[in-house]
C-alpha cells in the first residue's frame, strides 16, 4: 500500500499564507543555504506529486521555467519529471508535463491511489489537506 505524505509551510498560528495570500513568511532570504539544501533533499525522494488547483497553478507557472532550472536545477528537474495529479472542479485542463487532472471524488481517487504501489506527497494545497484530514 502506498503512503500519502503532506509537505506544508504553515505559520505557528495555523495559516498557510499571510493576509495577502503570500508565503514569504516561510523563507525570507532567497539565498538561504539551509532551506535550499532541505528542499533539494526532499526533491530526491520518489513518488507522485499531488496538488490542489491553487498550488498546481503556482508550481506549474514556475518549475518549468529557465529561471527555476537556474535557481534550483535538481528540484526543477524532479518537479518537471515526476508524475503529478491535480484535483480541481474548476480547472479546465492541465498542461504541465506528466500531470493528470481529476475533477471529482477526491476521497475515492486518493483511496484508489493509496491501494497502488506509488507513494504520494501533497505539496501545499491546504484545502485539499483539510478535506482529506478527517479520513
Amino acid at each position: 500500500m502506498a503512503t500519502l505524505k503532506v509537505f506544508e509551510n504553515i505559520s505557528l498560528d495555523g495559516f498557510f499564507t499571510d493576509v495577502h495570500g503570500k508565503m514569504e513568511f516561510a523563507r525570507k532570504d532567497p539565498n538561504d543555504k539551509e532551506w535550499t539544501d532541505f528542499v533539494s533533499g526532499n526533491a530526491s525522494g520518489g513518488g507522485m506529486l499531488v496538488f490542489g488547483r491553487i498550488t498546481y497553478q503556482e508550481m506549474a507557472a514556475f518549475w518549468p521555467t529557465p529561471m527555476a532550472a537556474k535557481m534550483m536545477p535538481v528540484v526543477a528537474e524532479r518537479m518537471n519529471s515526476r508524475s503529478k495529479i491535480v484535483f480541481s472542479r474548476t480547472l479546465p485542463k492541465v498542461d504541465w508535463a506528466n500531470t493528470r487532472l481529476i475533477k471529482e471524488d477526491l476521497l475515492g481517487a486518493i483511496r484508489k491511489l493509496k491501494a497502488g504501489p506509488t507513494d504520494m506527497v501533497i505539496l501545499g494545497s491546504g484545502s485539499l489537506v483539510a478535506q482529506l484530514a478527517p479520513h
